[in-house]
């Protein structure tokens, strides 16, 4: 019987597609279990951005569908589905490539003014973002009678803790133990007692609302998708890659990493929409999901109502954590700071003070009087969606640049074709709501 030792040591260079180097103290006996140990240890970074991006605005959007149309959009869920997976394994193989995070090889490679545009366009979208996961703390522990000026100080100082260990290994298992919380969402969907005929006809079937396309159902669209697939993953998984230093041996590992993330994802965001539909069905009324929670304890019960305000608060502590990370590593990349969870506070403190920093702004807004938490919501995601199509531009280029990643792991010309093809549809939906705004009757 062969016995193999197994572990992930840190890497030499990113760039080579030797296997890793493998410290002593585990040992396998099979090849199934060193293939199964190498994916336990690359696996993280696809999961954590697909599951961080149904976070609050996802929950508020997925919700909001199924009050409003039942299970009409539930289709554009599964649609999304292999667009999510393709633009991510495009960031994750690119991460891998350079060792590089997102901002720092546009900056690289298009000059300073555009990666200064695109450094504004992450930032700006994540801040408005932060914004509305200290919204749904607020909305949701309101609900449990819990004072926002307690639940949200409390919250960020929490989040504050959680990275500032200095650990990514101890920030990721956090991270990843968060995402397997959702799994509960299901548990709800089961609870409300849906029309599963008529959610695998719906999921399968293209379906639009009966009556013509209206600019609430545009909106709507252009939100589901903006919170589905969001500037700041790209960001994320490519430095969250290159901060595991995976290198190309994990590559097969990566992607099935990003699959089973892209999956999940768009499985729990259905249970979401499950969840909204209950209320459409009852004919229940409501602006947030906090309301909907209190608007079905007759139908569903306690346990349905505290899960639905209990997982508002983990979509948003998931949110808060990424993006944060999202703009610090950014940030951190294109200063030349050190940008490491992997550093002490003390090591990379600009990295770490962005991170702070980001976090505790965008709390102390949402306890200003009287903010409209909901409309902010909703509004931040058909904004993602409109930054999108540029981020992605900037993707697909550096997956074509030969110079940078030689014939073997460029993109090849079918995935171009998808990718171009997605890209346009995502200018059409942006396109679409500008003239929304511009001539609102028209529609």
């Amino acid at each position: 019987m062969r016995v193999m030792n197994l572990a992930i040591a840190p890497k030499e260079d990113v760039r080579t597609s030797a296997p890793a180097a493998m410290p002593k103290g585990i040992l396998v006996r099979h090849s199934w279990q060193k293939s199964l140990l190498t994916f336990l240890m690359v696996f993280g970074p696809g999961l954590i951005v697909m599951e961080a991006d149904n976070d609050a605005g996802a929950v508020s959007t997925y919700i909001q569908a199924g009050g409003q149309y039942g299970l009409h959009l539930l289709w554009i869920l599964l649609l999304l589905l292999p667009i999510c997976y393709f633009i991510q394994e495009m960031a994750m193989r690119l991460g891998i490539a350079t060792g590089k995070g997102h901002a720092a090889m546009i900056y690289e490679r298009f000059g300073k003014w555009w990666g200064r545009f695109s450094l504004f366009d992450l930032l700006a979208v994540n801040f408005l973002t932060l914004v509305t996961e200290f919204a749904a703390i607020s909305l949701a522990l309101s609900a449990l009678g819990v004072s926002p000026y307690l639940s949200v100080p409390v919250s960020a100082v929490g989040l504050i803790l959680m990275v500032v260990t200095g650990s990514y290994l101890r920030w990721e298992r956090i991270v990843i133990v968060l995402c397997l919380l959702d799994l509960t969402w299901f548990v709800l969907a089961v609870l409300v007692h849906p029309n599963w005929h008529g959610v695998a006809q719906r999921a399968f079937i293209p379906n639009l609302p009966a009556g013509k396309m209206t600019s609430d159902l545009l909106f709507l669209i252009i939100a589901i998708v903006g919170t589905t697939i969001a500037p700041w993953q790209l960001f994320f998984q490519q430095s969250c890659v290159a901060e595991k230093r995976l290198r190309f041996a994990d590559l097969k590992w990566a992607r099935l990493d990003t699959l089973i993330g892209a999956a999940f994802t768009v499985l729990v965001a259905g249970a979401m929409m499950l969840v909204g539909d209950a209320g459409f069905r009852h004919g229940v009324r409501f602006d947030d999901p906090a309301q909907l929670a209190n608007a079905l304890l007759p139908f569903a019960g306690t346990l349905v109502r505290k899960g639905i305000l209990l997982l508002m608060v983990n979509a948003a502590v998931l949110g808060t954590t990424a993006i944060s990370l999202a703009s610090a590593w950014a940030y951190g990349e294109v200063r030349g700071w050190e940008h490491s969870l992997h550093k002490k506070l003390w090591e990379a403190p600009g990295f770490y003070a962005v991170y702070i920093a980001c976090v505790a702004a965008a709390a102390a807004i949402v306890l200003i009087p009287r903010m409209p938490l909901q409309l902010v919501i909703v509004s931040v995601q058909v904004f993602a969606g409109i930054m999108l199509p540029s981020a992605i531009i900037f993707l697909q280029l550096l997956l074509n640049d030969r110079e940078l990643l030689g014939e073997r792991w460029i993109n090849r010309r079918w995935n171009n074709w998808i990718n171009w093809t997605i890209i346009v549809v995502l200018f059409v939906l942006s396109l679409l709501l500008a003239v929304q705004v511009m001539l609102p009757k028209l529609f």
